[in-house]
């Protein structure tokens, strides 16, 4: 998505601390446990994203924990594994499911369908046509 884009994340520029602070601000403020943040962040997560698309939300959450719960990376397989058992899920189709060809094909597709509602970034949800991005921005995308 940054590529079609041209954008880059804000985790890389000069307001990373003051947006690191506010997103750890309003974490403690939703009851969330407090976040590590991988080293390094952003990094590089197209494998875990294979593996979401073949197993869905419950390791899609895991991996969210795991990441930024337990501080892993998401570019290392055993931390894929580990959302993947976490889910209750195979960890070795898991893995193997990011090598597939279709999966590959069906994120592909799903980003190009992203990308042509209008989304630039995540969280982005659309709404009544309406592109609703950030995660300041959530309450209002349920309303």
């Amino acid at each position: 998505m940054f590529k079609a884009t041209g954008r880059s994340s804000w985790g890389l520029g000069p307001g990373r601390a003051d947006g690191i602070a506010e997103i750890e601000r309003r974490a403690a403020e939703r009851g969330l446990p407090p976040l590590r943040w991988p080293e390094p962040w952003p990094g590089n997560s197209l494998m875990c994203m294979r593996a979401a698309v073949f197993a869905g939300k419950p390791f899609a959450r895991e991996a969210f924990r795991v990441h930024f719960v337990d501080g892993r990376t998401l570019d290392d397989p055993a931390s894929i594994a580990l959302a993947a058992r976490r889910a209750g899920l195979d960890p070795d189709e898991a893995l193997d499911a990011t090598q597939d060809p279709a999966i590959k094909d069906a994120l592909r597709a799903t980003t190009d369908r992203a990308l042509t509602l209008g989304a630039f970034g995540v969280p982005t949800v659309v709404v009544d046509g309406e592109v609703i991005w950030g995660d300041d921005r959530l309450e209002e995308a349920v309303r």
